[in-house]
């Protein structure tokens, strides 16, 4: 391959190195993206600086010269995947999608009309297939250990009216609450115990919880426990953004829900597509590790609108990507609507998978809701993360994003992955030493007979 034809990643020993690197890159007029790192290097999300083959000995004299002499520079190569296809699966699919499934095979970006192809068949090899592929790229990429995150739900105050969620701001069916900072950290020490590495602090667009106020409680845990957090408060300014990462933001998660802009317009009364889009894009500058998703079974989506969420994903390097499917919500406009299709959110996760590679792909609590056992499917189709809900007994029932939902558990959670996908929770995690019996009885459990 010519060095034209070639792209490079410089993978940084932290952050703020990369942001770093990024910026001295581009003072020089060299175009780069920032883009999920391969498994070979770092974590399972870190952020590599992708440049052009043209560019490379620039960058690298650029690096030295400014006494950054760490970083580590490799060719992006292909994912290439060998056995995906046999001489008994050529018989029994379509010419189209052995060609789709070769191009998998050699790690060649998909077009938009492929992967419409593998959101729409209605073969059944052909999904079998689909799913095969998705379950040994998250194999090949980010390994067989299941992540498992804390979520707190701590304030069901919101300034917006999403027409599909139950805790819109004019929503007179629920009870508002604010967690106290106290309760916050309660949980966050639960969860430290637990040995995660990780919190989700979600919530409403509450005008309540200022700059300020998020700084305090994101210092608050960084100095108690170190712990990563995820932030998923909604849109802000840029200033904000900024702060919040100076103060032990790590993460942020941001859904576009759909890239349709006609659709998106239609489910957010008052929000703007752009800004939406604006947003992400500064997580992305500012090194956040940048968390988007979709929701399937949107009144009036398409196939082609999942395609082009999938092609979002994958364009604007996103590095964690929460794929769920519509619930209705009491107390919302849409709350007499079907739900959506399970088969259609987990063919979404496997396909995104397939497309994205390198990325966290949670199995959601969605899926758990309309589903006990979807969970384990999602698992089974390339998804590799799983949130725990911690929101206290008293609030839970009254983030009503959507109706009847799942609270997963650590109960949960362990038999979804060692039980019944045959897969491996994390080192950190400190069970309880009851599950950590195997003849526990989870099923027993579950119905109360313990």
């Amino acid at each position: 391959m010519r060095l034209e034809e070639k792209s490079y990643l410089i993978m940084a020993q932290n952050s703020s190195e990369m942001l770093v690197i990024n910026k001295l890159l581009n003072k020089n007029n060299i175009e780069t993206d920032l883009v999920p790192a391969p498994p070979e290097w770092g974590t399972v999300c870190a952020i590599a600086v992708k440049i052009k083959g043209t560019d490379l000995e620039t960058s690298k004299n650029l690096l030295h010269s400014s006494g950054i002499n760490n970083a580590k520079i490799l060719e992006d190569r292909k994912l290439k995947l060998q056995g995906l296809i046999d001489k008994k699966l050529g018989l029994m699919v379509s010419e189209r999608f052995l060609e789709i499934l070769k191009k998998i095979e050699n790690g060649d970006e998909l077009q938009r009309e492929e992967i419409i192809y593998l959101l729409s068949t209605d073969k059944k090899r052909e999904i079998d297939a689909i799913f095969s592929a998705a379950d040994r790229i998250r194999k090949e990429t980010v390994g067989d250990v299941v992540e498992i995150r804390g979520a707190i739900e701590f304030s069901n105050y919101c300034r917006k009216n999403c027409k599909y969620c139950g805790i819109r701001g004019q929503n007179s069916e629920i009870k508002r609450y604010r967690m106290t900072e106290e309760e916050i950290m309660e949980v966050v020490a639960y969860l430290h115990s637990l040995g995660l590495r990780t919190v989700i602090l979600q919530s409403g667009e509450d005008p309540y919880w200022t700059m300020p106020k998020i700084i305090n409680i994101l210092r608050k845990i960084k100095e108690t426990t170190g712990m990563r957090i995820t932030l998923s408060i909604g849109e802000r300014p840029y200033e904000e953004y900024a702060e919040f990462k100076k103060a032990g933001a790590d993460n942020f998660l941001l859904k576009i829900e759909t890239t349709n802009r006609e659709l998106f317009k239609e489910i957010h009364p008052d929000d703007d597509f752009d800004t939406r889009l604006q947003c992400s894009k500064w997580l992305k500058e500012l090194g956040y590790i940048n968390g988007s998703g979709n929701i399937i079974g949107l009144p009036g989506q398409t196939v082609e609108d999942i395609a082009s969420d999938i092609e979002f994903f994958r364009d604007m390097g996103i590095n964690m990507i929460g794929i769920g499917p519509f619930i209705p919500a009491k107390g919302s406009p849409y709350e007499k609507l079907t739900p959506g299709d399970i088969a259609m959110t987990l063919r979404t996760v496997a396909v995104t998978r397939i497309v994205c590679k390198k990325v966290y792909i949670p199995s959601t609590t969605a899926l758990a809701t309309l589903s006990k056992d979807a969970q384990v499917w999602a698992l089974n189709a390339g998804a590799n993360t799983i949130m725990l809900i911690n929101t206290p007994k008293k609030y839970r029932s009254s983030y009503n994003i959507y109706d009847n939902k799942n609270m997963v558990d650590l109960e949960a959670a362990v038999y979804a992955v060692r039980k019944a996908a045959n897969r491996k929770l994390p080192s950190y995690l400190k069970l309880p030493s009851y599950l950590e019996n195997p003849d526990f009885d989870f099923a027993a459990k579950q119905e109360g007979m313990l």
